[in-house]
């Protein structure tokens, strides 16, 4: 890759490792390269893709003082962002958006629904006063939805348990009081708690352990890239609740799991156990809902995961990538007349997790050095921002240029022909066509 281009791709994975306090030194290390032209989309999809991938991979070789590049391959990162459409079972193709996951007209616009587990799903038929026993559930949601104001359905569906967001524009995102509230803060926040010893340094000699409960795709892809990396990761999920079967065949490479009622004293105690001797804990239900459950403990790197992060508003509510998406313009922007689009892949679940697998090894190299509890946050919402506000875009303005000449004030492209010492443009404008004497200059 031409040193160029190297400069372009390379100011996402810069930006995400300042933002995790990383040596700036090291982003040299990273050499890009693979197909061009993946992950196509109106926003710099690719750019975040690749971005927080490298950070991930910078993350390990520091972490593990090893010495070498890391390789950011496109063709693998986007193939990865979107495995849950390249995965089979047997030669099945796997169930990604249930029937009642998608978008819907509303008498004043969009709503976009989330209903692939059982529950959420009955929330949303319970709020529409649609019977879940309905053999034409499709047809009812939609014509409940479309007797309804957006807002109103997502007012209600939220109340009763279940997901829907109405698709709002990015000015209308922004003006909205949690989108403000996003703005306002950084990608990720990480935290020394306190002074405590790291409990890695007392177990040297076995895997790192990551106890995960995290659910559906950005938590599971982070802690599936820390088992890549030899961690002995260990998933928790409610035995009334399990993860979608297609959902687990996704993300649990590379993990033990098991089932564990927090309801029940025993299962609480071995819970309780798991974490006393963990050295990483991840949490991915919506803000406040294990809290009753005392997860703390001194000497962790505790990593927390929202969808709209754990402050404003909708900070208690749960939510999704397409969800998030819809809320915050992104569909408007990648949509088009006939109605509002989405990303090529569910990048903020992806790309939040793989920048959430960094901010762990991060985290994790500061502790060895300088101990403390740390506790590091992150949001899709705020991803959403970081790709739709920071991360450079396309703009064509940037490859324009305006000329005066005989045929008045031209704008008009730059030449792509670039290189050190040679011409910055044209040395003259076009003229009036047939002006010119018909003759060499200088003769």
């Amino acid at each position: 890759m031409d040193k160029l281009m190297d400069n372009t791709v390379r100011t996402g994975t810069e930006l995400l490792w300042s933002a995790l306090g990383g040596d700036p030194s090291l982003v040299d290390r990273v050499a890009y390269g693979g197909p061009s032209g993946l992950l196509a989309a109106r926003l710099p999809v690719m750019d975040l893709a690749r971005a927080t991938v490298a950070v991930a991979g910078l993350a390990a070789v520091e972490r593990g003082g090893l010495p070498g590049r890391v390789r950011v391959d496109d063709g693998a990162v986007a193939t990865a962002f979107v495995s849950e459409r390249h995965l089979r079972i047997d030669g099945r193709v796997p169930v990604t958006f249930a029937p009642l996951s998608r978008f819907w007209r509303a008498s004043d616009g969009w709503v976009r629904t989330h209903a692939n587990y059982p529950h959420h799903r009955a929330a949303l038929l319970a709020a529409l006063g649609v019977r879940e026993e309905s053999v034409e559930a499709v047809d009812a949601v939609a014509a409940a939805i479309a007797e309804r104001e957006a807002v109103e359905t997502e007012t209600a569906v939220y109340a009763a348990g279940g997901l829907a967001v109405a698709l709002r524009t990015p000015e209308e995102w922004a003006a909205h009081e949690q989108g403000r509230e996003v703005a306002a803060r950084p990608l990720l926040t990480r935290e020394r708690l306190d002074d405590a010893a790291p409990r890695r340094s007392s177990r040297a000699g076995r895997p790192l352990r990551v106890l995960d409960l995290t659910r559906v795709l950005a938590g599971p892809v982070a802690t599936r890239t820390l088992a890549l990396l030899g961690a002995d990761v260990l998933r928790i999920d409610p035995p009334a609740n399990p993860e979608l079967p297609d959902q687990h065949a996704d993300t649990a490479i590379g993990k033990r799991t098991a089932a564990l009622d927090l309801a029940s004293p025993s299962d609480r105690r071995t819970l309780d156990e798991l974490l006393d001797a963990a050295d990483v804990l991840v949490t991915g239900y919506r803000p406040g809902a294990l809290d009753r459950f005392g997860l703390h403990r001194t000497g962790l790197v505790i990593a927390r995961l929202s969808a709209w992060g754990d402050y404003g508003p909708w900070g208690e509510r749960r939510g999704f990538d397409s969800l998030v998406q819809v809320a915050s313009g992104i569909a408007v922007t990648e949509g088009s007349a006939e109605g509002p689009g989405a990303l090529p892949a569910q990048a903020l679940d992806h790309g939040t997790g793989y920048l959430l697998a960094a901010a762990v090894l991060r985290s994790l190299t500061e502790q060895e050095r300088e101990g403390g509890t740390r506790l590091v946050r992150l949001a899709l919402a705020q991803t959403g921002h970081w790709l739709t506000h920071v991360l450079p875009r396309y703009e064509p303005g940037r490859y324009l240029t305006e000329t005066d000449g005989p045929l008045g004030r031209l704008r008009h492209a730059l030449s792509p022909v670039s290189y050190e010492d040679g011409p910055a443009g044209w040395s003259r404008p076009p003229g009036v066509a047939g002006a010119d004497a018909p003759e060499w200059l200088g003769a």
